[in-house]
């Protein structure tokens, strides 16, 4: 068997390391050959492909992005994009596809398996929104950036008496504001399951000052006021109909304060929450993953995603991790409200 493997969508810590256990597995355990097809859909789309065998995953395990590229192409918005894939998967004699990606990339590939382009799915996603799967591989490495960076943060906050607002990524989930916030010590988490009151925030934000202590303010990027919808950088929709948000740390600290007039800062973390090398946890994941996707492969158990649920790593349909997003549960954010102010 001739199988492809492809990684879309954004970058994410532990891409490397599902291709890694992917193709030593498929190779050593079943003899299979591999094609690594470049630059997400755009790969299969185009027919642009690199060499994948176990001397080109030697060495990948700690490192960050993707050996294959990534890009956010999505095929079903082209005309004959599906016919261009599937004919350009025969002439490449490869028999099954594994795609490694988030609600996007699984998107397409739920559409190509109705298609009867035999395909298996992992999931990869900073944001852990992807239902069926208890965590996503790089989730933990973003908390774990966005956490250090809450710590070092403090410090300098409480030099200068300041407010400092961190925005974190999360378009439409909060999980990576209400983990990192939590384990930094956040006097306030906003997250986009549920809007904000300023008026709220500005009371929780001067009660820290009263405590002789400065506050901190983590955000998502998706979160949004009570009187008001999510911030977007600009107008431009992707491939996927998503706007580019940006801009909800810098109006969140000018409107802290003009309230309260406390001097306010902001930091976005962006992209670094993805780069850089993979936790442990990541690594373990994804190469967990990735084992068990060829095993899929092996089995012909087409349309599936390798899921997380507990310690087990099992199959669900593609159609169940891409329905609908995961998003915090406001009894779970409840919680956290607990340690504002």
């Amino acid at each position: 068997m001739r199988v492809g493997v492809l990684t879309g969508g954004g970058d994410c810590p532990g891409l490397n390391a599902v291709i890694r256990a992917v193709v030593r597995k498929g190779v050593q355990q079943y003899g299979y050959e591999f094609v690594g097809f470049r630059d997400g859909w755009r790969g299969p789309l185009e027919g642009l492909t690199r060499t994948l065998d176990v001397k080109a995953v030697r060495g990948i395990l700690p490192r960050g992005g993707t050996i294959l590229g990534s890009s956010r192409t999505n095929p079903i918005k082209i005309e004959g994009g599906v016919e261009r894939i599937k004919e350009n998967l025969a002439n490449l004699g490869v028999d099954a596809l594994v795609a490694i990606g988030g609600e996007d990339t699984l998107g397409v590939a739920t559409a190509l398996h109705a298609q009867g382009v035999q395909v298996v799915g992992v999931p990869k996603t900073i944001d852990n929104d992807l239902n069926a799967t208890d965590y996503t591989f790089g989730f933990d490495t973003a908390v774990t950036i966005a956490t250090e960076a809450i710590d070092r943060l403090h410090t300098t906050a409480e030099s200068h008496h300041r407010v400092l607002v961190i925005e974190v990524m999360g378009r439409h989930a909060g999980w990576i504001a209400l983990h990192s916030g939590m384990a930094g010590g956040a006097n306030v988490i906003l997250i986009p399951e549920e809007k904000y009151d300023i008026e709220q925030v500005c009371e929780w934000v001067e009660s820290r000052f009263k405590s002789e202590y400065a506050p901190i303010v983590v955000v998502s990027e998706g979160a949004a006021p009570q009187e008001g919808d999510e911030i977007l950088l600009n107008q431009e929709v992707d491939s996927f109909g998503h706007v580019r948000l940006g801009g909800v740390g810098e109006r969140l600290a000018a409107e802290i304060e003009k309230r309260t007039g406390k001097e306010s800062r902001t930091t976005v973390l962006g992209h670094v929450q993805r780069g850089g090398t993979p936790t442990p946890r990541d690594r373990w994941l994804a190469t967990r993953f990735g084992l068990h996707a060829i095993d899929a492969v092996k089995d012909a158990d087409w349309g599936k995603m390798v899921a997380l649920q507990g310690t087990d790593i099992v199959r669900v349909p593609l159609s169940a991790a891409t329905t609908e997003l995961k998003t915090v549960p406001l009894s779970l954010y409840e919680e956290a409200k607990v340690l504002f102010g």
